[in-house]
């Protein structure tokens, strides 16, 4: 088939050339079954033309349900997951996904999904944990990945991630490469380590956020590519909700903490490298960075949102590393405007590396994250509502809060809800599902005040956080629950961090039968 001039300039190795083909064509490959993986993380970088090709014939043919696969991708794809959800195209789903479809079919239980920490997912894929049942001795069938250029030597140049490509293309019997010539070429600003299994693994050598190792490319056995294909969809990020009094008075808290952590000399002028979750606070929180006077400021996290590219501009971020740069698209914009003066200030990685626990711990990261609810004993509830409602996943934010210097979880104090004004509390006696535990938590956050839990003891812990960051209609309420299992605790010899496990879960239990987490009364209790 003819191949597109612009075609032409992105790919600088001549044989994949004679590979072209629509995307349509490639539909035949493609069974039941099968092990996919995809480029992407957190909604870019995802490959488009083949995903859509594919759901545009299970929907022409009425094969909902029956073609249908087992889909591996670094993070979050883009829309087209969401597509594939709909059509019931997805039997199986690894580590981490976000959008309605999906998680609704995992919860209705059309999809079996895998959690997992993201610093893992790709070694253990390369394992062959999640394909143990296979008896070909292959990982992938397929990974179909994501380019804006390829080098002369047939390596791919990712776009706006990276994820875990290099380990998708080392796992796959078959490489289908997505050259999108509708973004432009991301070269240069890439650093892409191939990391040897054990025993053989050496040391990831990085003590310093601009440190490289120097390739610039995901290396491919030409071999084993067997299509190329031009897309020409540019990535869609939604965009970002403005910043409002809540997060705001989250990013004051937070600014002030820092301050005070700097003039006690517990933290450097420049602070440490922060890493930042994803979703509208926390970009909000970032964003509140910006008037903060902070200088010289460094980022080792795993996604940059566009309120990054503010601490750039006015000259308080150095440079930052992350696996995924997720802009919306006035964000892509500004990066594309200003793109040799970001290129110098940005690298882009492996997940595996942009997670590594080794690194976050070596470079004393400040760790920020958005949980769904933290409990008076400090622990975190990241991904299921309500103890069993899958929300999107775990993600990297255990890779950080394990290991960072600072581990802080910001949340509002309350989700307002159609039946309630002040709503669901973020801040519960005993979190409905643990994610991340009291021992890996540092600082909880919320817009009522900040919680400074090192060193305390859990009941030093419950009061710290209830007084100073649960909502004001549930101050009393939590409080009450601690005297209350205090009590029970002390006449029953378990008062290191005590609990009455009668009500335990009664504010969950309450908002079930009554639309409310408000409780009357508590249940009596020996």
């Amino acid at each position: 088939m003819s191949v597109s001039k612009l075609l032409r300039e992105r790919v600088r190795y001549a044989p994949y050339l004679s590979k072209v083909k629509q995307a349509k064509d490639l539909i035949p490959l493609f069974k039941r079954g099968q092990y996919l993986g995809w480029s992407g993380f957190t909604g870019v970088g995802a490959p488009k033309a083949i995903p859509d090709a594919l759901a545009d014939h299970v929907e022409k043919n009425g094969l909902q349900g029956q073609l249908a696969f087992n889909l591996f991708v670094g993070a979050s794809a883009g829309p087209e997951e969401s597509r594939w959800a709909e059509n019931n195209m997805i039997l199986r789903r690894s580590p981490h996904q976000v959008g309605k479809p999906i998680s609704k079919a995992i919860n209705d239980g059309r999809i079996e999904f895998s959690d997992k920490h993201l610093s893992m997912f790709p070694q253990d894929l390369t394992y062959g944990y999640y394909t143990r049942d296979r008896t070909d001795g292959k990982i992938l069938d397929f990974s179909v990945i994501e380019a804006t250029a390829i080098k002369e030597d047939g390596s791919i140049v990712p776009g706006p991630s990276v994820g875990g490509s290099p380990e998708f293309v080392e796992a796959s019997d078959k490489l289908i490469i997505e050259v999108n010539t509708a973004t432009p070429n991301f070269e240069g600003l890439h650093d892409i380590d191939i990391i040897a299994p054990p025993p053989y693994r050496q040391p990831l050598p990085y003590t310093r956020v601009d440190e490289k190792c120097g390739r610039t490319s995901i290396p491919v056995d030409p071999e084993r590519v067997i299509a190329l294909v031009e897309t020409t969809e540019k990535d869609k990020v939604p965009d970002n909700t403005p910043s409002d009094e809540m997060s705001k008075a989250i990013a004051n808290h937070l600014v002030e903490f820092f301050r005070d952590e700097v003039r006690s000399g517990r933290m450097p002028e420049n602070l440490h490298p922060l890493q930042s979750g994803i979703g509208n606070v926390a970009n909000a929180i970032i964003g509140g960075l910006t008037d903060a006077n902070f200088r010289n400021l460094s980022v080792w996290t795993e996604v940059l949102q566009d309120s990054f590219l503010d601490l750039f501009e006015n000259g308080s971020l150095d440079f930052a590393t992350a696996t995924s740069v997720r802009l919306t698209q006035p964000g892509f914009e500004r990066l594309f405007k200003n793109w040799d003066f970001f290129r110098e200030k940005l690298c882009l990685r492996s997940q595996v590396v942009s997670n590594s626990p080794e690194i976050i711990r070596r470079l004393g990261c400040i760790a920020m994250n958005t949980p769904v609810e933290v409990d008076m004993y400090a622990h975190a509830n990241s991904t299921n509502v309500n103890g069993s409602r899958m929300l999107n996943g775990l993600g990297g934010s255990a890779d950080f809060l394990r290991n960072a210097k600072l581990s802080i979880m910001h949340t509002p104090s309350a989700r307002p809800t159609k039946k309630d004004p002040t709503g669901i509390s973020c801040i519960v006696p005993m979190a409905s599902h643990v994610d991340q535990t009291e021992h890996d938590l540092d600082v909880i956050v919320t817009d009522q005040g900040l919680a400074d839990v090192r060193g305390m003891a859990p009941r030093e812990r419950a009061r710290e956080i209830i007084n100073k960051c649960a909502h004001p209609d549930y101050r009393d309420m939590l409080a009450d629950y601690l005297e209350r299992s205090e009590h029970y605790a002390l006449k029953h010899n378990c008062y290191h961090e005590p609990h009455m496990l009668k009500n335990a879960h009664k504010f969950h239990t309450n908002l079930l039968e009554k639309g409310s987490m408000k409780v009357d009364a508590w249940d009596p209790v020996d």
